[in-house]
Parts: C-alpha cells; structure tokens; sequence
C-alpha cells in the first residue's frame, strides 16, 4: 500500500477518521471486521463479523445517521489514519476505558457522529494472522501467472534490512518455481535425492559440515545434520529453523490430518500443513 494515497484521501474527505478497507470481499473471515459505507465511502456502521449486529458503544447515541440508500460492506484491514486532535478527545473525553482501538473507539467515533471514512484498497493485502494464511501468501509468490504479490515491481519497490549474506550457492539441483533467500547452500543442506514441494523452509542460524563428527564435536542427534536428509521428502510443509530432518524420511501428511498437536515429537499440523518446529530433530526413515 502506498501509504501517501491514503493520507491525502484522509485529508482531501477533511475526515476526522479513515478506516482503510479492501475492495474484495473474497476472504469473508476479517478479524478486522466490516465495515458499512455508503455512497460517499462514509462509514456508517460497523460489525464483528458479517451477520452481526453493528458494535455501538454504551451510552452514546448514533447522531450521524447517513439518509444515503446505498450501501456496501468491506473487510476491515487494521490500518487508520486519526488527526491527533480527535484522538485525544475520543481517549481523553468520550472513551477514557476503552482498551480495543478497532472493537471500542472507531465504533465510538461512528456512533458520536463523527467523519469516519472509509479508503478503498485495491492492491494486494493479506491478514498473516494463521499457519494458513502465511503459507498461502508464500505460494502465491512463486506463481508464474497471477502471482500475489510481484517483488520485482520497479514501481513498487520492497525496501527492507539487508542481513549482508554471501550469495546462496546451488549444486546438483532442480529447482522451479521458487524463491530462494540469501545465504542458502544447496547440496549439503538438501542431501541429494531430497524431493521439496510447496514448502517454505526457514533456513538456520549456523551451518554444520559433514565432517562435524569426524572434528570431535558429538552430542545427543548430532549425527543428523542441521538441513534435510538424503532421500527424504517433504510436501506441503513449513520448516522452521535450525530443523534437522533426517534421511528417508517422508513429511508428506500421509493421512490427511488437518489439525495435531504432536509437539513432543517436533511438528504439528494446522489446516492440513505440517509444521516442522524450530530445532527439531527429525530420525531417518520417519513418515509423518
């Protein structure tokens, strides 16, 4: 989002406050609610959910009530843009126990009558608010077509902090469709045979060498090396970092689950993805 754009629609409605909402009603399940609007993108009601009755606070009366016949719902994104004189009086003066800005003070200022507006967004948004929903927006990004989200806009540049790693180093792969982060080396990490679809791996602090026995360094599952094992294979997955997976081994959510707690045992599974915890250790030839 270009936050810019937002501000001056805040400023060009003279509104008091601007809710930013999405365009598409496609993911009905917002934790950032709806949002009613009318014609002129005055928000005029909001709900928890849709279905719902509009949240109101207790003892204020609705005096900005819209004669406008024409309305529409949007989902909620958790962005606002308030002037700093009306949030003080909403904080100080109308609302001084409230402790939720979405649930408590934005529905205040609507029932106070205020210029609540709502911004229509376009772009790509998604709520990262679930092992699913932070899955869905990894895969997306390696789409050839209709991709979520292109990193590679001139137009739209992702400014963020470099951690200053060495070029990531691929021997002996096969790789498509995918987005390879920086400081990956990929012959040891991923043994050969490996087999990797629709995952996301988190990578790892420290990298360890074959010969890491061999220099006298032994401990409890140190003969399963930080990475993934020779000949294992992993579909649908999330491995988080440091993980050892070790050889032969098969995360490939076998029965379907869609919901474990398997903690004890180094994974879990949420929505039908497997979870595969931080610094887990994963033996040969496992099936999960």
């Amino acid at each position: 989002m270009d936050y810019q754009k937002l501000i001056e629609a805040h400023r060009n409605k003279k509104a008091d406050v601007t809710c930013a909402v999405l365009a598409s009603m496609r993911n009905r399940d917002s934790e950032f609610g709806i949002f009613k609007v009318d014609s002129d993108n005055k928000v005029t009601e909001f709900r928890e959910k849709l279905g719902e009755k509009p949240v109101k606070c207790i003892s204020v009366e609705n005096s900005g009530k819209s004669n406008d016949s024409v309305h529409n719902n949007f989902l909620g994104m958790g962005i606002y843009v308030i002037n700093r004189d009306v949030m003080k009086k909403l904080l100080r003066e109308y609302f001084p126990r409230a402790n939720d800005l979405r649930s408590e003070v934005i529905p205040g200022a609507i029932s106070l009558g205020m210029k609540v507006h709502a911004y229509c967004f376009d772009g790509y948004w998604e709520d990262m608010r679930s092992i699913k929903a932070f899955y869905q927006a990894n895969m997306e990004s390696t789409k050839k077509t209709n991709i979520g989200y292109n990193f590679y806009d001139k137009d739209s540049p992702l400014y963020t902090l470099p951690r200053h790693l060495p070029p990531s180093l691929i021997t002996d792969a096969v790789i498509t469709d995918s987005v390879i982060g920086d400081g990956c080396i990929l012959n040891t990490r991923v043994g050969d045979g490996a087999i990797i679809e629709d995952s996301i791996l988190m990578g790892s602090d420290a990298y360890q060498m074959q010969d890491v026995q061999a220099n006298g360094i032994q401990g409890k599952d140190m003969d399963i090396l930080i990475g993934i094992g020779e000949g294992s294979h992993v579909r649908k997955a999330i491995v988080d970092k440091n993980a050892r997976i070790g050889k032969n081994v098969m995360i490939i959510n076998k029965d379907n689950v869609q919901e474990a707690n398997m903690e004890a045992y180094g994974y879990t599974i949420k929505a039908g993805i497997v979870v595969i915890l931080r610094g887990a250790v994963i033996p040969n030839g496992s099936i999960l």
